[in-house]
């Protein structure tokens, strides 16, 4: 998909979402025509907006909140280099015992605030051999292992279909922007399959052997329901991962969450430029 779907009429909103759309809009009336979630340890995105607003989640209605280290757990809404943007400096995970309606929740109020495009990333672990930590791997598909579907039971007609196609979850223009601005600031930009699974134990190595066999390049827990959820109500999506670390088995290390905040700051001086030129550019 290449063009974003028109915004739903405010009318068409469940009446959670349309509460939740409120009550961040009472304290910032900006329209964000471009959405970020930003994974574990990659907050400092959200730092680089101006005239910024903050809105902590425990102020907004029904708001899911972040139980985990590295996700503050806010939204900021203000403008970066010309584009009015509204982050979420948290998110929220499937094991963190949240069902998949919740894990919903917040794709539709970005919805309804105004969001055309939306930029997932998270810190995930390198499932193919020939990556190393600190790479950016640009999100050309996913693998879907959390057992569940966001979109499980009665279907919001107003939003989106039934059976959303998810040919191209990750636009293929917005992959040809990556490559084109990660080329003229001379980053090194990888490719791959995200996979999705449960957690919050990381994988074993069998399991991380199985994931490579079927396709997967890196593995997280989370990206898969946002993506999911935005495709079915009409935005245009991109992702990209941090690789934090080799994934179980690969570099005969223990594996830790403080290893990998620690490597998503070292990708803070090539990542920031990178993101900010491509919401530039949207």
């Amino acid at each position: 998909m290449s063009q974003p779907a028109p915004l739903p009429h405010a009318a068409l909103l469940d009446p959670q979402v349309a509460a939740a759309v409120a009550a961040i809009r009472a304290r910032a009336s900006l329209v964000p025509k471009v959405g970020l979630i930003l994974g574990s340890g990659l907050g400092f995105i959200a730092d680089q907006l101006t005239d910024a607003a903050v809105v902590p989640y425990e102020e907004i209605p029904l708001f899911p909140r972040s139980t985990i280290v590295g996700h503050e757990g806010s939204l900021v809404l203000g403008a970066l280099d010309g584009q009015l943007c509204v982050c979420m400096k948290g998110r929220v995970h499937y094991y963190e015992g949240y069902d998949m309606p919740r894990l919903a929740f917040p794709i539709h109020v970005l919805r309804g605030l105004g969001v055309e495009r939306l930029l997932v990333t998270n810190a995930a672990g390198g499932v193919n051999p020939d990556f190393r930590v600190g790479d950016l791997m640009l999100i050309e598909d996913h693998l879907n292992f959390l057992g569940d579907n966001p979109l499980r039971g009665a279907n919001r007609d107003a939003l989106g279909p039934r059976f959303p196609d998810m040919s191209f979850a990750y636009s293929k223009r917005l992959r040809d922007l990556w490559r084109a601005v990660a080329a003229e600031q001379q980053v090194s930009l990888r490719e791959g399959v995200y996979a999705a699974m449960i957690g919050p134990s990381y994988e074993t190595p069998a399991e991380i052997r199985m994931l490579r066999r079927v396709g997967a390049d890196a593995v997280g827990m989370s990206t898969v329901p946002e993506v999911i959820v935005a495709n079915h109500c009409g935005m245009e999506v991109t992702g990209l991962s941090v690789i934090t670390n080799q994934a179980a088995g690969l570099s005969g290390q223990p594996l830790s969450h403080d290893e990998v905040k620690e490597a998503s700051e070292l990708a803070r001086v090539r990542l920031v430029p990178l993101i900010r030129e491509v919401i530039r550019r949207l």
